[in-house]
């Protein structure tokens, strides 16, 4: 017989064996738990190092006016306030557990502010931005992986207004931004009371003007088109009920309408893109991939170069009857890029990109007459048309999109800034020309002809030379901004010299006249913001206060000729002591006329041009390296529900 002390010894062995064993492991999860974490911070250690040991050549490469005055006015005052912002924004990160922007991104540290984190709990939650990174090589690259997965970086939405500027900086004019703000709320309650749901308004008329390019529908342009305008002024209430409108009501399903490729991408595409980027809200996504699927039977052609019209229930295309012999347009299949290359960014489907790419590469191959673009090239040919060249109406945004396709790849596609200033050096020195009084202005051209006339639309190629002229210093710099300023200043002279101070579609220069309309159907203007963009470039660029005075001659002129007790019209005759009103508030009124004004009048840290670059239609769309906002997502395989 055991004794009794022989049966529990292999109990208390086993239970030794045990504990030790627990006790190893343990402490074998502890000790790697302490290697992950060490090998995370010496990770995050060396991404902060790098970036800022890059610092100085991210600034180069951007090269965006970093020594500007504007911009070290802008970064002396952040950093006298970082360290007091990063305190308060690593509380309040951590009390809504957002994520720490801690990245230097595109040479500036995005920071998320009082109202950022307030409005983060209200908007939808936003998507993973991108992350741009130096190779061993020091060229600046970009992964096509969520930003999570390389360090924790997560662009939360934009507050309302913009950003939180220094208030006491004293590039804010409060009385005349206010009024700005008072004049968007007129136009957007008017519309609201009369046409909501339809495209645009007829303010004296009170009904809904269902002539507008996209005809009768229910589109919502003017929602679409001015909702990052109401974004940017802080309406928020107003904004919500676009929203939700948009949510609710917008789509492209049932409209069986023959609609613009050009108008429909550059202010619903646009709008929608410009809006993404704000909030992270996916709806608006999903929204902007919708109309471009229904805009892609366009570019079925044997070139690739897109009809003007297309059918957004049938798919069927076609191009404008009265255009050079069934041409496409070179302002409106010019004018794809920025929309179309972000969109593929965002939803990670190359699709939209390629699309726009085979455009980008028949112009850069095709022959071009004394080095000019013609305003018509026959899809089914790959021919020019007529040769008739312009920076104004049929010619214009294709030759800004060159510019700004640049800067919104963080500028690295050298294809587009080579291009744009290609056909820059040739229309300086084939159109662009001095009158007898000194004005510069840029001439349209047929069959070798000048024609002396310049449209109110080519006044945005002011503010155009001025930013090709801040944007890389070369042999044309200085000509880029002596034009910039000198055809900005004409355009203001084409509006002081009217009794309207407003200017007219089209202004002739002869030895009789100059900058004034002589043609009736010159005289009228329709509520345009040519003039104001080129204000807002130069004076963003050079702080002249000229500028901002002549847009709030701008603003008053708005206020005593266009303003009725419904809403804004246009103007029949602007050489009228009481001219007649057109009755249309155009979409574009809100979406940029006003939104130029008001950033004219607002500090340049609301949507700074180093971080953003405005599409024709003045939709703000991030840049790319530059700017947390980007989102950009994992590239998948095309995804469309057209081709």
């Amino acid at each position: 017989m055991c004794p009794k002390t022989s049966k529990t010894t292999p109990l208390l062995l086993i239970g030794g064996i045990c504990f030790v064993i627990v006790l190893v492991g343990i402490t074998g999860i502890t000790l790697i738990n302490n290697i992950n974490l060490s090998n995370i911070i010496r990770l995050n250690e060396k991404v902060a190092s790098d970036s800022v040991s890059n610092n100085e050549n991210q600034i180069k490469e951007l090269n965006y006016v970093n020594n500007h005055p504007r911009n070290v006015y802008l970064k002396l005052n952040a950093s006298s306030r970082d360290d007091e912002d990063d305190e308060q924004m690593q509380k309040e990160q951590e009390q809504l557990e957002l994520p720490k922007i801690s990245a230097v991104i595109g040479g500036s540290k995005p920071k998320v502010e009082d109202n950022q984190v307030k409005e983060s709990s209200e908007v939808i939650s936003p998507s993973t931005s991108t992350f741009s990174m130096r190779s061993s090589a020091g060229e600046l690259t970009s992964t096509s992986a969520p930003l999570s997965s390389i360090v924790s970086v997560t662009a939360p939405p934009m507050p309302f207004g913009g950003v939180k500027y220094n208030q006491s900086s004293g590039l804010i004019d409060y009385e005349k931004r206010n009024q700005v703000v008072k004049m968007m709320e007129h136009a957007w309650h008017n519309y609201k009371l009369y046409a909501w749901g339809k495209n645009e308004l007829r303010p004296l008329s009170q009904r809904p003007h269902s002539a507008s390019i996209f005809g009768s529908y229910d589109l919502g342009a003017t929602i679409v088109d001015g909702l990052d305008t109401l974004y940017i002024m802080g309406l928020e209430k107003e904004y919500r009920e676009g929203r939700d409108w948009i949510e609710r009501k917008f789509s492209l399903d049932n409209i069986s309408a023959e609609l613009s490729v050009f108008e429909t991408n550059i202010r619903f595409v646009g709008g929608m893109l410009t809006l993404y980027a704000f909030t992270g809200d996916p709806l608006y996504k999903e929204k902007a991939q919708h109309v471009a699927d229904k805009l892609l039977p366009a570019f079925q052609t044997p070139t690739g170069i897109p009809y003007a019209l297309v059918n957004t229930k049938t798919g069927v295309a076609k191009n404008y009857g009265w255009a050079s012999g069934g041409s496409s347009i070179l302002s409106e299949f010019g004018t794809l890029h920025l929309e179309f290359a972000y969109l593929s960014d965002i939803t990670g489907n190359p699709l939209y990109r390629e699309r726009v790419q085979t455009i980008r590469q028949v112009l850069k191959e095709i022959e071009k007459p004394k080095g000019l673009y013609p305003n018509f090239l026959n899809p089914k040919t790959g021919k020019w048309g007529q040769l008739h060249m312009s920076l104004g109406a049929l010619g214009d945004s294709y030759y800004e999109y060159l510019l700004k396709a640049w800067l919104q790849s963080g500028q690295t596609d050298e294809e587009a800034r080579e291009m744009f200033d290609e056909a820059m050096l040739a229309i300086l020195d084939k159109m662009v020309r001095t009158s007898p009084g000194g004005l510069t202005y840029v001439s349209d051209l047929k069959f070798d002809r000048l024609e002396h006339k310049m449209d109110h639309l080519a006044c945005f190629s002011g503010g155009l030379f001025a930013l090709g002229a801040a944007t890389r210093q070369n042999d044309y710099t200085d000509k880029y901004m002596e034009v910039g300023k000198g055809i900005t200043n004409t355009c203001h002279e084409s509006y002081i010299r009217a009794p309207t101070q407003l200017g007219p579609e089209a202004f002739r220069f002869s030895e009789a006249v100059e900058a004034r309309a002589l043609r009736s159907q010159e005289k009228y203007y329709i509520l345009r913001p040519e003039t104001f963009e080129s204000y807002f470039v130069l004076w963003r660029l050079t702080h002249d206060q000229k500028y901002r005075d002549w847009g709030w001659e701008a603003v008053l002129a708005l206020e005593k000729h266009c303003r009725t007790a419904h809403g804004y019209c246009g103007l029949r005759n602007v050489y009228q002591q009481e001219p007649q009103k057109d009755d249309v508030q155009q979409s574009f009124f809100l979406a940029e006329t006003l939104k130029y004004l008001y950033l004219l009048f607002s500090d340049d840290s609301v949507l700074p041009l180093d971080e953003w670059v405005f599409n024709t239609e003045a939709h703000p769309l991030p840049i790319k390296g530059a700017n947390a906002y980007y989102r950009q997502a994992p590239v998948t395989l095309p995804v469309s529900n057209a081709s």
